[in-house]
This record gives C-alpha cells, sequence and structure tokens, in this order.
C-alpha cells in the first residue's frame, strides 16, 4: 500500500483521448479509462502493479464536428464525417527506446480498436507519443523527477535500472 500513498497525485503518464462529441460512449470510457492505463502501465513500470495505476491519467477530450477537420475539411461539412480519434501520451523521461514506444502505440491502439468493437484500427485514429524532459514535470508544489518515483516498489529491477542508465548516463 506505500506505493499508492507515494504515487498518489504524481502522475507518471496523461493519456489524453480526443474524439467528436458522442463518438465514445460512457461504457467505452469507462473501459479505456482502465485498459489505456494497462497499456501504457506495463511498459512504463515493467510489470502490471494495479496500485500503480494512481500514476495514471486519462482525460476524454470531444470535440463538436465543426471544431474538427481531415483533409483540409470540418467533420461538420462532410458527407460521410470520417472517424477521427487522437490519443497523446505524455509520460516522465525515463528508458523509451523506440520498441518500447512502439509497444505502447500498438498497445493503446489495439485497446481503442477493442473498446470500440472493431477488429482494426481505423486508418484515421493517431497515437502521439510524448517525453517529457526531466526537470519539466510539476506535481504537489514542485518539480518532480521519474528518478523519485523509482524507490516507491513498483518499478521492477531491469526498469530501474535502465531508468537510471537512461537519466543519469555515467560519467
Amino acid at each position: 500500500m506505500t506505493s499508492v500513498i507515494i504515487l498518489e497525485g504524481r502522475p507518471l503518464t496523461i493519456i489524453t483521448v480526443t474524439a467528436p462529441a458522442g463518438r465514445l460512449s460512457l461504457t467505452q470510457r469507462r473501459c479505456l479509462a482502465e485498459t489505456l492505463t494497462d497499456a501504457v502501465l506495463e511498459p512504463e513500470i515493467g510489470q502490471h502493479v494495479p496500485a500503480a495505476r494512481m500514476g495514471f491519467q486519462v482525460h476524454f477530450r470531444e470535440l463538436s464536428a465543426d471544431c474538427m477537420a481531415i483533409g483540409g475539411q470540418l467533420l461538420s461539412d462532410q458527407d460521410t464525417p470520417r472517424d477521427i480519434i487522437t490519443v497523446r501520451i505524455a509520460v516522465m523521461n525515463a528508458a523509451w527506446p523506440a520498441e518500447v514506444r512502439a509497444e505502447v502505440i500498438r498497445n493503446v491502439l489495439a485497446r481503442l480498436a477493442e473498446a470500440c468493437g472493431m477488429q482494426m484500427p481505423a486508418p484515421t485514429w493517431w497515437v502521439n507519443f510524448e517525453i517529457i524532459d526531466e526537470g519539466s514535470w510539476g506535481s504537489r508544489g514542485g518539480v518532480l523527477s521519474i528518478l523519485q518515483l523509482l524507490e516507491t516498489g513498483v518499478f521492477t529491477p531491469e526498469r530501474i535500472k535502465a531508468i537510471r542508465a537512461a537519466i543519469q548516463p555515467p560519467a
């Protein structure tokens, strides 16, 4: 339980899903709140630890059809509006090699497709993976470092080693 207290109010990751108003039902958002968290959680900390969910936030943004465009045309002006969904994943700087970022992106697209009852994600769904530089993440009235969170007990020894190497390269 110590991990929950330490991580509470200190997000490791913020996932923002933007879609046309009404595209995602309440049931789908409930499902995605959990499954998108888990899609990023395991690669980020190296294992599935439900207590670590406290460090993750999922935000759903709905935009009206006249506030979204694809192909240079507002959705409200299209005869058959395209299925646009974007997901922005903001993570603290850590060990994020290309293969881990790719795993997270594939996980997120798969969970989104499942929640929407689709076999494959739509080609108009996009995921942006953003790494926030060390010293550029704040919580609880101060600047937060991933290094402060490594002692919470949720990260595997392998992830701790990789993160320390990425943040504090040998001199």
